[in-house]
């Protein structure tokens, strides 16, 4: 369900299943995974992933939260344009960086 890779000191993982109540809890233990490894800086790759829920839009700002408090960050890539559209609706884009392309989001932690 979740694919993962480093890219320098950015983790990258990528998804092309729905982030929602049925599936909330394998993401919340990617997440986990990732912060007891030391992790930091993730990017979020939502290219393939259809739909957000309140769950799974719960449990994206419980992550940056949690990465924000160990002096990292989690970023967001290329929603496609209904997942787009639930964070701007919500108010949940608001937090996140959103980018456009894998090249930007990853460097962007070096700025």
């Amino acid at each position: 369900m979740y694919e993962r890779f480093r890219q320098g000191a950015v983790e990258v993982v990528r998804s092309d299943a729905p982030l929602h109540a049925e599936t909330v809890d394998s993401f919340r233990s990617v997440m986990d995974q990732l912060k007891a490894g030391g992790r930091r800086n993730v990017v979020l790759d939502l290219r393939k992933v259809p739909l957000v829920d309140s769950a799974g839009l719960e449990a994206l700002l419980d992550s940056l939260d949690e990465f924000r408090a160990r002096g990292g960050s989690l970023k967001l890539l290329a929603p496609n344009p209904l997942v787009r559209e639930i964070l701007t609706v919500t108010g949940v884009e608001q937090f996140f960086e959103v980018f456009g392309d894998e090249v930007s989001a990853v460097g962007s932690f070096t700025r």
